[in-house]
């Protein structure tokens, strides 16, 4: 069995057929730029492009960087905002031609990773966290997922959290990896205050990168570990949550 999934960012979107018994992708993904500025319909014709791209028939699963209720856009922090109140869900299927399931971006990270990945058969609270354009989050209650946390817009010095720790800011504004690990260290203790999570887990593309900076994070009582599937949870998250 193949499902495409999807995954839509503030940069990139990407997708490929996943073996949801493995979460493995069968094919090599195929990314392409989100477009400027990323309007809804913009978006859908990229979306349908990847999906093309593939010919697969079935079902397919779309990530959205937002809040997104019953298929309905409610936050689009890193992309257009005129995004707010539209039934992602409706325009991707319209624009697919096939029925769709869209969910959150980090949501359906979390979910690979609980059910491939390094979270699976973790009980507790686990909280995973997606570093990219901003910061994604995704968190748990033994391998239940709460939807739609949005944690990277906690309050830090003043800043909501990916404005001072996202991969984007360590990018742009040229931080060492000693420098982005003290950020994110004040962010994970945050995390650990307001949670008291079993686990941290930090995806994103930058996960794949983890030697840099995972000894320089300051120690907590919950380990931070990075995550197993990297940059595909994304991919493989939308393609699971596809088959719900």
């Amino acid at each position: 069995m193949r499902v495409l999934g999807i995954d839509v960012g503030g940069t990139g979107i990407k997708g490929a057929p996943v073996d949801p018994a493995t979460g493995e992708l069968v094919e090599e993904r195929l990314k392409l730029p989100t477009p400027r500025p990323a309007a809804p319909r913009a978006v859908a014709k990229v979306v349908a492009e990847v999906a093309s791209h593939f010919g697969e028939s079935g079902p397919v699963g779309v990530t959205f960087p937002g809040v997104v209720i019953g298929g309905v856009v409610h936050s689009a922090a890193n992309v257009d905002p005129s995004w707010l109140g539209v039934d992602a869900q409706e325009l991707f299927g319209e624009a697919l031609g096939r029925e769709v399931r869209v969910c959150n971006d980090a949501d359906a990270a979390g979910l690979a990773e609980m059910r491939y990945g390094v979270g699976r058969d973790v009980q507790g609270l686990v909280i995973m966290t997606t570093l990219g354009t901003g910061i994604g989050s995704a968190l748990f209650i033994d391998g239940v997922l709460v939807p739609n946390t949005e944690l990277g817009h906690l309050e830090i010095r003043g800043k909501e959290a990916e404005k001072r720790a996202s991969e984007l800011v360590r990018e742009s504004h040229d931080l060492s990896w000693e420098e982005w690990a003290d950020r994110l260290s004040e962010y994970f203790r945050t995390l650990e205050a307001l949670f008291s999570p079993q686990l941290i887990i930090i995806g994103g593309g930058v996960s794949k990168k983890s030697e840099k900076f995972l000894p320089l994070l300051e120690r907590l009582r919950a380990p931070i570990v990075a995550a197993a599937m990297h940059n595909n949870a994304g991919i493989a998250g939308a393609a699971l949550y596809a088959t719900g």
